[in-house]
């Protein structure tokens, strides 16, 4: 099993900052890709940013420019630094991280979600 533990959501006033961040805990083999996805009210879940294991990112055209996405490995965590807020990225924002667990004697490959942190932009 994996569990993810997110952190950092809030209340903040447009053009404000918060840094989320996510661990990773469990019989975790490797991690291959680690994101975040968000989710407004009345809306569709959807990819905010996502970080590959060669550290290689993807943004959503919304935030690039004002996001950041980085990882630590060795601590098996994802971040989330988020500039110049405005209020339609207030959602429920959620970590996802995939890769391989052990199963018994076997790998197996895994996807976890996060339970969700909210981030509130005030304008």
């Amino acid at each position: 099993q994996v569990q993810l533990v997110e952190s950092g959501g809030g209340l903040v006033q447009a053009g404000g900052s918060l840094r989320l961040s996510c661990a990773a805990s469990g019989s975790i083999d490797s991690i291959n890709s680690m994101g975040w996805y968000r989710q407004a009210p009345g809306k569709q879940r959807e990819l905010v940013a996502r970080i590959g294991r060669d550290g290689s990112t993807d943004y959503a055209d919304s935030v690039k420019g004002r996001f950041n996405i980085s990882r630590d490995n060795a601590k098996s965590t994802v971040y989330l630094q988020m500039n110049s807020l405005k209020s339609e990225d207030t959602a429920v924002y959620y970590c996802n991280v995939n890769g391989r667990l052990y199963s018994g004697t076997y790998l197996a490959n895994f996807v976890s979600w996060g339970q969700g942190t909210q981030v509130t932009v005030s304008s």
